[in-house]
């Protein structure tokens, strides 16, 4: 799996703050309630051991699976050295976006503006990460999105949980990243799990069509 098109349903897990030693269990339990999209941000402990052992969980599920905060070319070589396939951050870099989709890599750029939302599109990004979407809101996120291509793939992230989805789903986001209302550092994996659960039920239900 290469694209953002390609997945369902279209959330990202964001685990900023996991160990090394809790991220297989982790993994492999929201795998098993249908995430397909697991990111480990770069400013996580060791999170290259993370990444790969995310990876190692997820062979042969046809998920994405990478870093955020990725700012630099040599992480984003770094991950996909590591066999990741997701690239996220929280800027408009047009070097690493273009680096990332030269290696096959689906990638993600932050944006918060039309004009950073439309340097992104021009460089390749696959869908685009407003953030943070509390910020701007539903309306904002519209406001901005009716001046990008239709076929453009939104995802709000930032101060978004799943009681969130079916107004921003209403505004034309695509899909959305879950941080801290699924997972923060030193939660029981079984809540994790639970709360995993409950963000792809509420996504595959009415409030999200």
């Amino acid at each position: 799996m290469s694209a953002w098109s390609d997945l369902e349903p279209k959330l990202i897990a964001i685990l900023r703050g996991v160990m090394p030693d809790e991220i297989s269990p982790i993994a492999e339990g929201l795998i098993d309630v249908g995430f397909r999209a697991l990111e480990i941000p770069l400013n996580s402990p060791n999170p290259f051991v993370s990444i790969e052992r995310a990876v190692r969980v997820a062979e042969g599920a046809d998920c994405l699976i990478g870093a955020g905060t990725v700012l630099s070319l040599q992480d984003a070589r770094r991950v996909n050295d590591l066999g990741g396939n997701l690239v996220v951050a929280p800027t408009c870099n047009p070097e690493v976006i273009k680096e990332s989709v030269s290696m096959g890599m689906t990638t993600v750029p932050g944006v918060f503006t039309a004009t950073e939302a439309l340097a992104a599109l021009s460089s390749g990004a696959h869908a685009l990460k407003f953030f943070p979407a509390s910020l701007l809101g539903p309306d904002g996120i519209k406001a901005i999105s009716a001046v990008l291509p239709s076929e453009t793939d939104i995802i709000a992230v930032g101060g978004v949980s799943d009681s969130d989805f079916a107004g921003y789903r209403a505004a034309g986001v695509m899909g959305f990243g879950l941080g801290s209302s699924l997972f923060k550092p030193g939660d029981l994996i079984v809540d994790v799990i639970s709360r995993g659960r409950s963000a792809i039920a509420n996504y595959s239900s009415g409030e999200c069509s």
